[in-house]
C-alpha cells in the first residue's frame, strides 16, 4: 500500500472535548482529567434527521465535523469509512425490550436506526455525499480494520477518504457482553496525495500479532482500553506532539498493523 496522508483530525471521549482541547493533554502539557462530554447539536444533520439520530449516530457526526473544521475539502468530496465494534446497542436494547412485550411494539425511529450503517446513511444525507462508503465492525480491532479500508479506497481507488470509528457506552444489561466502559470516538480525513494541509505522512503495514502500542499516562491508557475507537490514541499522540514514531495496532484474525507516522 503506497503512502496515506493524514490531512485532519477529530475525537471526542470524556476529558477530550475535540481535537483542538485534546492537543495539550496528548502533549502532556495538561493532566488528563476525565469529564463527561458536554452536549452536542451537530450543525451539518438537516433538522429532520437530528431529531431522529440516535446517540451513535450522533458521536460519529461529533468527531466527523470536528475533523472538517480542519480541511478545506466539501465533505461531499470525500469517500467514507464508518467503524463501531457494535453500532447503537440503545438501539439493540429498546428493540429487544419490545419484542418481548405481548403486544411487540417497536418503534418506527428505532427499527429505521438498527441497521449498522446508520451512520453512514445519515451522512449521505447531510454531506450530498455520492462516494464509496463502508460500515464496519471488527470487535476491539475495528479502529485497524476501518484505517485498512480507509487505506484500500485511498490507494486502490484514488480517494480522499473520511474514516470514522465510534462506539456508544452500552446499557447495562449489554455490558457484560462486550465492555465498552466509555463512549468515545475518532476521525481521520485521509488522502493518497500530500497537501498543504496534511500533517502527517503514514505507511500502513500488515505483520504477525504483536503487543499493541499503548499509552504510558495511565489515566490515557484506561480510556485507550475502555473503547474500540479509542485504540486511535496512540496514533493521535504522535500527531499532537508531531513527532515520528510507530505504533502498533492489535488486527482481526493474526494480524496486526504496523503504522510508521511522519511529520510533515
Amino acid at each position: 500500500m503506497r503512502p496515506l496522508y493524514i490531512d485532519a483530525v477529530g475525537c471526542c471521549a470524556p476529558g477530550l472535548d475535540g481535537w483542538e482541547q485534546a492537543r495539550p493533554v496528548l502533549r502532556g502539557e495538561r493532566p488528563y482529567l476525565r469529564q463527561d462530554l458536554p452536549p452536542h447539536q451537530s450543525q451539518l444533520l438537516p433538522a429532520n434527521e437530528r431529531r431522529r439520530a440516535p446517540l451513535a449516530v450522533r458521536l460519529a457526526f461529533r468527531v466527523a465535523e470536528d475533523a472538517l473544521r480542519g480541511d478545506q475539502r466539501p465533505p461531499a468530496r470525500l469517500a467514507s469509512v464508518f467503524a463501531s465494534s457494535d453500532g447503537d446497542t440503545h438501539i439493540s436494547h429498546r428493540i429487544s425490550l419490545a419484542l418481548a412485550q405481548p403486544q411487540r411494539v417497536v418503534s418506527p425511529t428505532d427499527f429505521h436506526n438498527s441497521v449498522h450503517n446508520a451512520a453512514a446513511g445519515y451522512w449521505s444525507i447531510a454531506a450530498q455525499a455520492r462516494l464509496p462508503s463502508v460500515s464496519l465492525s471488527a470487535c476491539h480491532a475495528s479502529f485497524a480494520a476501518g484505517l485498512l479500508e480507509a487505506g484500500a479506497l485511498a490507494d486502490v481507488e484514488d480517494l480522499d477518504c473520511l474514516l470514522v470509528a465510534f462506539d456508544v457506552q452500552p446499557p447495562p444489561l449489554l455490558q457484560a457482553l462486550w465492555p465498552i466502559t466509555e463512549s468515545g470516538a475518532v476521525a481521520l480525513i485521509l488522502s493518497p496525495r500530500r497537501s498543504a494541509d496534511s500533517l502527517a505522512v503514514m505507511q500502513i503495514e500488515p505483520v504477525p500479532r504483536v503487543a499493541d502500542t499503548g499509552m504510558p499516562d495511565a489515566g490515557l491508557e484506561t480510556l485507550r482500553l475502555s473503547n474500540a475507537a479509542a485504540r486511535a490514541l496512540p496514533v493521535l499522540a504522535l500527531l499532537a506532539r508531531r513527532e515520528p514514531g510507530t505504533v502498533l495496532l492489535d488486527g482481526a484474525g493474526e494480524h496486526s498493523l504496523r503504522l510508521d507516522l511522519e511529520p510533515l
